[in-house]
């Protein structure tokens, strides 16, 4: 296998589609309703080995379901169910006695499931940590079931196997613990009050930025009426002065002597002889 992005084709056979996937989880949340005893022991088993079934979060709340652990002979399904809900293979190894003892398919869905819980808190994972979490000390192993999860379309991403690195894009959500929806709803919360802060914020900066517009077009308009002002003033002295230049030169010519020694000797110059 070379390094690169790794998609998952649309072969049905390699992984149910997210539509397909509710389906089959909403056949098991129906059949929870009349299995009782043994039998929701054996639906338990059921979803945990079916390809495509990987949130068991409602499977849980069904009142058959939260009989059996009170019954000592069907708790610990309850309990590997809660596992498969909320928990991790790490989990699994280090309370294994609870547990019933699980069939490769249920230990590889875990697995995957441990996967998808790693994706969710980092974006890279190294496949040393990851192999170690999942108890594989195969490379060929850990890359393979990295690819079965890719192929089940609950894991999107590039095994980069040059830097031994799993660059993650997307995973798919899991079971939410009833204990963290407080911790959920404070997270959100924040969230909204931030939100708000930052509305109300913009909200002043957009009532200032009005505010000095409008002083500007003020100022505008007040420089563009001073500047007309000034220039009808202008051309008002302007022409006052032409006038003035006109009238000093008209009393100038009026005031001007007569040259008459000028026509006297002109006039003598042409006389004729007698």
């Amino acid at each position: 296998m070379s390094a690169g992005q790794i998609a998952a084709p649309n072969n049905q056979n390699m992984g149910e589609k997210p539509g397909a996937q509710t389906r089959l989880e909403e056949q098991y949340i129906l059949l929870a309703k009349s299995a009782k005893g043994a039998a929701a022991v054996q639906l338990i088993k059921q979803a945990l080995e079916a390809q495509g079934v990987y949130v068991f979060g409602e499977l849980l709340d069904m009142p058959n379901i939260t009989e059996l652990k009170s019954n000592a002979q069907h708790a610990p399904y309850y309990e590997l169910l809660q596992l498969y809900a909320y928990g991790t293979y790490e989990d699994y190894v280090k309370e294994s006695a609870k547990y019933p003892a699980l069939n490769p398919a249920m230990i590889t869905k875990l697995r995957h499931l441990t996967i998808v819980s790693l994706a969710t808190r980092q974006k890279s994972i190294p496949l040393a940590a990851l192999g170690t979490q999942l108890g594989l000390a195969s490379t060929r192993e850990l890359e393979d079931l990295i690819i079965e999860a890719i192929y089940a379309d609950i894991l999107h991403g590039k095994l980069d196997q040059k830097n031994g690195i799993l660059e993650v894009d997307y995973a798919i959500g899991r079971d939410i613990k009833p204990q963290d929806l407080s911790n959920i709803v404070s997270t959100l919360q924040a969230w909204c009050d931030t939100c708000d802060n930052m509305l109300a914020n913009i909200d002043t900066l957009i009532t200032g930025a009005n505010t000095e517009k409008e002083k500007c077009i003020k100022h505008r308009n007040s420089l563009e009426q001073e500047v007309l002002s000034i220039k009808a003033s202008l051309k008002t002295q302007a022409q006052d002065g032409d006038e003035t230049l006109v009238s000093d030169s008209r009393d100038a010519d009026k005031k001007r002597p007569v040259k008459k020694g000028m026509r006297a000797s002109c006039s003598k110059f042409w006389a004729k002889d007698s």
